[in-house]
């Protein structure tokens, strides 16, 4: 199999196609040291908003998984790059963690609960009931809503836990404000990583494990797609969609020879 393209950078998401359950899958670690060998440009993306890029590179590297911090791009960065490109300067009353937080804090923006500019909703471990009514309360007000990524659910060990989208559902049921959503599937999230690396569409792939947010974002985004089938896509499930990757591949092990 070969590309469609020339391909100088590589966009891949994480959960699924790197690393499953905290191990990395068969193949990822050869994938990454052939990009590095090859001196090729590339990020690892995630919807996660939680965790730093420097917390994801450690739990990464404990999977057995070499990445550097800069070369990890996630929704609550993503979010921040946005912000900072909206109003530069602004305000914000925050429902998240410390990947949130310390991304909006180094783009320049006051944290607040005092008439914000915007309310931003990312993931967290423990949503408090007290900060839901206080982001109802602003928004009401007149603050802008804004939320990292539209996951319903995240994994735990004890099963699903409600996630970003459920909580943004709360909030527009009791306010009659939708969000806008920066990361996955907002073909927004890939064209800022591309900003990051100096990386143009026409020459740029995007590998994930789910049709209805990496490969429909990266195709919106003008992107090579790869699907892999490690994650929540099996092959069977891709014609049930009105739109298809470029290549269909097992595994990220499957990637390595087309570098």
């Amino acid at each position: 199999m070969n590309l469609d393209r020339s391909v100088e950078c590589w966009l891949t998401d994480m959960d699924g196609v790197l690393v499953h359950e905290n191990h990395a899958l068969p193949g990822a670690a050869e994938f990454l040291q052939r990009l590095i060998e090859r001196e090729r440009r590339f990020l690892v993306l995630t919807n996660n908003s939680i965790f730093t890029p420097r917390d994801l590179a450690a739990r990464l590297q404990r999977s057995g998984l070499t990445v550097p911090e800069s070369a990890i791009w996630t929704s609550a960065l993503a979010t921040a790059t946005f912000l900072k490109d909206q109003l530069p300067g602004g305000s914000a009353f925050v429902i998240g963690e410390a990947g949130l937080t310390t991304a909006l804090y180094e783009a320049g923006y006051t944290l607040t609960d005092r008439e914000p500019d915007f309310v931003v909703l990312g993931e967290t471990r423990t949503y408090s009931f007290e900060a839901i009514t206080t982001a109802i309360r602003l928004i009401s007000k007149g603050a802008r809503f804004i939320a990292t990524n539209p996951d319903a659910t995240g994994p735990s060990a004890d099963g699903p836990m409600p996630a970003t989208g459920s909580v943004a559902a709360l909030i527009t049921r009791a306010t009659g404000a939708d969000p806008y959503f920066v990361g996955k599937p907002n073909p927004m999230m890939f064209r800022s990583a591309m900003n990051k690396i100096s990386a143009h569409s026409e020459n740029t792939v995007m590998i994930g494990d789910r049709m209805d947010t990496d490969v429909v974002a990266g195709i919106e985004a003008g992107l090579e797609t790869i699907l892999v089938l490690t994650g929540s896509t099996r092959r069977e499930d891709v014609s049930r969609f009105p739109f298809r990757p470029a290549h269909v591949l097992d595994s990220i092990a499957d990637v390595i020879e087309l570098i």
